[in-house]
């Protein structure tokens, strides 16, 4: 029997509705949605892969143990949770709650119930050792966002915006934030029909720098010095906002005087672009009366992330352009509660410094999270306080972590490592557990997270009121055993004795819109999912029984709002004079740029790119996304190919000062000259030596985490890296 119904996909945060067409309890084919509002029945090729991802051969049906010989066996989920609890129990005696840590990673973030239930179980065991891939992505979001401020109403909107400035990200593939992930392809469209003027910095002419006003194309790093240089123009030609300034801003003089040596044709020779495009990006953008600028994860693994996100925010205040009193509000929230949006900053708070402190390089809790960098320093601490047990939730962090060689010696020194998967990864294979969860379409799903992402400095989620939920439309495969990972935790709390509690998450970085709202669980009684997202949206501005009510997904006008005037009594401001931020920027200036960039033994920069096919390492083992292509390719400009005596295809050994990785190049003409680009997430452990033509190269090999790292997030250098490139000379395998 055939039939279709909608669904919701959760690959990325774009959460794009979905019609599944199930046969005989399987799904044979999806596509996107066209009953669903913004998405124009748009879905992506990872969307559209999720039947073969359900029914691959290669996919858990039951949970896995590790066995005294060192193989795995299989294992009922319940025995699993048992034998979980009674080992966390005796590491806990033992050692005390800060021996067991956690890692939530990006795939968690479309199933709210998981990482919620899982951070409940930390705390309630009494770690604060929570870990996220926000500290190895784009920490400088939130960490820039803490030392500026906030504003109330959010960020103005793509669809209304005049201009718009995209620094290192490509969201037309990424569905990152920058141009909205519902269908961004057409919203771009739309938006260059109206009139915007899109300016991007990138050192590739990417899917979205071939359709921008002005395409910078520097020297990979120089991110800062750019945004410095605009932001000297607008100052020099009196372009700023000066009446938005004076009300809502300070430190504007000292950003002024910051700046001052940034001048056109010191960051044009400095970044190597055009001198009257550098010009002509600063007059576009502060040309306009709405407009935004957002970064991604380019510069962001540079060295200097956090500083291009904080000028970023300074270039936005500088212009103006932030919603006004009388606008229409935008990312309203709907499944979480309401909140009055006003035209008013919110102060900025401490930024680093509080919280836990680790053992490695001095590092403190952040606005961004622990620095998840330092994870396998915990684990790899000699004598008491030590990392012994960590749980990986929705990652791969033996593919994601920078330092590829020191997070595999700390994942192989624990006594306890759980990973949830639904193959055998790099990490599942060092795990003492694998725990074989439910896919996508074997579970309910609710957009709230994409409201959620707001509150993390993306000026992404949903312009208009919109939400969606879709109940699961698939059963397990018959004979498996499978569970929601959320379900572990639950269960694992139980048999440890603990009370679990939900606590939600409602504010722009540190700051509350409302207070958090904390719901116990019930312990004697195991939830649903259903009830989980129940609790999760308790005190929602749309209660979640309406939203189930359309099950296409639906924008709730009656919730439309405008922005409101600044609160009486109000005296916040927007920080533009940060002195740390500007302290660094100092040090840009200062910097022996010429020297950084012209290395004879390490030529070329390594610069991050995101792939249409797959998110991070999902999807690599699927023969749909790879189509005969299971690496990630070494992309290079074709007359460096050339120089090198390299084509197309061949095995090349990429050197940093560190390590090497060998890879297999392609010819690349939108990249400039000197770089090289790789999409990260690839390759195998670095005690295996696979063919790269097999499962690619991890980038994160050629990366040391104690080596020019942030000091404040303890993100390393993991973009614009030095390496060299030459043919590799042995077998692949050697």
């Amino acid at each position: 029997m055939r039939s279709t119904q909608p669904a919701l996909c959760r690959l990325c945060p774009a959460f794009c509705p979905i019609l599944v067409t199930l046969e005989d309890g399987r799904a044979v084919e999806v596509v996107g949605d066209p009953e669903a509002p913004l998405y124009d029945g748009y879905t992506c090729p990872k969307g559209r892969a999720l039947p073969e991802q359900h029914a691959h051969a290669g996919r858990l049906l039951a949970s896995l143990r590790r066995g005294s010989d060192g193989g795995f066996e299989p294992i009922a989920s319940e025995r699993a949770i048992d034998e979980v609890a009674e080992r966390v129990r005796t590491i806990v005696a033992e050692s005390g709650p800060r021996a067991v840590a956690l890692y939530i990673g990006t795939n968690s973030l479309p199933y709210p119930a998981s990482p919620a239930l899982a951070t409940a179980w930390l705390r309630a065991l009494g770690s604060k050792l929570l870990f996220t891939s926000n500290t190895i992505d784009q920490p400088g979001k939130q960490i820039a966002t803490a030392l500026h401020g906030g504003w109330h109403a959010g960020a103005q909107d793509f669809v209304t915006a005049d201009t718009w400035l995209i620094v290192g990200q490509n969201p037309l593939i990424s569905k990152s934030a920058g141009i909205p992930s519902q269908n961004p392809g057409r919203r771009l469209t739309e938006a260059l029909a109206r009139g915007l003027r899109l300016v991007v910095i990138d050192p590739r002419r990417s899917e979205t720098a071939r359709r921008a006003h002005v395409h910078l194309q520097p020297r990979p790093g120089e991110d800062p010095a750019l945004l410095a240089g605009m932001l000297h123009v607008i100052f020099d030609e009196a372009r700023e906002d000066a009446a938005f300034l004076a009300e809502h801003a300070q430190g504007v003089e000292a950003l002024r005087e910051a700046v001052r040596s940034f001048t056109p044709g010191e960051v044009a020779r400095r970044a190597d672009v055009p001198e009257r495009d550098l010009v002509e990006a600063a007059r576009a953008f502060s040309g306009a009366q709405r407009g935004g600028a957002v970064c991604g994860t380019g510069p962001s693994f540079a060295t200097h992330g956090t500083l291009t996100e904080y000028l970023a925010l300074c270039l936005t205040s500088v212009c103006g352009f932030w919603p006004r009193a009388g606008d229409a509000a935008t990312r309203l929230n709907v499944l979480l509660p309401a909140f009055t949006p006003r035209a008013q900053p919110y102060a900025p708070v401490q930024a680093w410094g509080y919280g836990e402190r680790l053992h490695a390089r001095g590092l403190r809790n952040t606005a961004a999270g622990l620095p998840t960098a330092a994870l396998p320093d915990e684990i790899l601490l000699e004598g008491e306080g030590r990392v012994r047990a960590l749980f990986c939730l929705g990652g791969n962090p033996m593919l994601a972590f920078p330092d590829q060689r020191r997070t595999e010696a700390a994942l192989r020194r624990l006594d306890l490592l759980v990973t949830f998967d639904p193959e055998l990864s790099a990490t599942a294979r060092l795990a003492h557990y694998v725990i074989a969860p439910r896919l996508t379409l074997e579970t309910p799903g609710m957009t709230q997270a994409a409201e959620l992402l707001k509150y993390f400095g993306a000026s992404s989620g949903f312009g208009p009121p919109y939400a969606q939920y879709a109940p699961a439309v698939l059963s397990p495969p018959a004979g498996s055993d499978l569970i929601e990972e959320w379900e572990f935790f639950y269960e694992m709390a139980r048999r440890l004795g603990l009370a679990l509690q939900l606590v939600g998450f409602y504010g722009w970085g540190r700051h509350v819109e409302s207070p958090p709202v904390v719901v116990p669980l019930d312990m004697a009684r195991r939830p649903t999912t259903d009830e989980l997202y129940g609790l999760l949206t308790t005190g929602s501005r749309v209660p979640l029984d309406a939203v189930k009510r359309h099950p296409h997904g639906h924008v709730f006008d009656e919730v439309r709002d405008v922005v409101h005037p600044r609160e009486p009594g109000c005296d916040a401001r927007l920080e533009l004079g940060n002195a740390d931020m500007l302290r660094e920027l100092a040090q840009v200036a200062a910097d022996d740029w010429p020297a950084r960039h012209a290395t004879p033994e390490l030529p070329f920069r390594l610069v991050p790119r995101r792939s249409n096919q797959f998110v991070n390492s999902t999807g690599q083992s699927l023969a749909g996304l790879t189509r005969g292509k299971s690496w990630n390719p070494a992309f290079l400009h074709p007359d460096d190919l050339a120089a090198l005596g390299l084509a197309s295809g061949e095995l090349a050994r990429i050197r940093s000062r560190h390590d090497e990785i060998c890879g297999v190049v392609e010819a690349d003409a939108t990249l400039r000259r000197g770089v090289i680009a790789m999409t990260h997430g690839f390759g195998a452990l670095p005690s295996e030596t696979p063919d790269p033509r097999a499962v690619g190269a991890n980038t994160g090999r050629l990366l040391r985490a104690d080596d020019e790292f942030d000091p404040v997030s303890g993100i390393p250098r993991m973009g614009a890296l030095p390496v060299a490139v030459e043919r590799w000379a042995r077998s692949p395998e050697e």
